[in-house]
């Protein structure tokens, strides 16, 4: 699973522009811990039902965020992060991580996005199915 989520991480990095951090937390011991990403150090462990990724685990829904400052309980890891996308990440009908993407400008994810990026995290939950017993 680590490979298929580094090399997830990396592909997106590549093609996604205006972005500042990108990666996957993984749900261990009750907690997010931090998987692959790429960008500056980020925050790990981070609490479910805490921030804009716990709110997504808790809740098991995408949280498209323009405005992180306007988001109660929001966990600034790098300051310069402005939005956020985060999308939960399941196998077997069970919530076992997230996609997380940060960007340097207010309202830079689009409903386009959040529906490609759900796409996108619908196929690699079908890789972890097949590979990750």
């Amino acid at each position: 699973m680590i490979t298929l989520l580094s090399n997830t991480s990396a592909l997106l990095n590549e093609n996604l522009s205006n972005i500042n951090w990108l990666g996957f937390y993984l749900i261990e011991d009750g907690q997010l811990i931090l998987g692959p990403f790429q960008g500056r150090p980020a925050c790990t462990p981070i609490q479910i039902g805490k921030g804009v990724c716990g709110t997504s685990v808790e809740k098991d829904i995408t949280q498209r965020i323009d405005d992180v400052q306007a988001f109660p309980g929001h966990i600034a890891c790098d300051a310069r992060s402005q939005s956020e996308i985060v999308i939960p990440m399941h196998r077997n009908g069970e919530v076992i991580g997230l996609l997380d993407i940060d960007a340097p400008i207010k309202g830079r994810f689009t409903a386009d996005d959040q529906t490609g990026l759900e796409s996108i995290m619908k196929i690699l939950e079908k890789q972890i199915a097949q590979t990750v017993k």
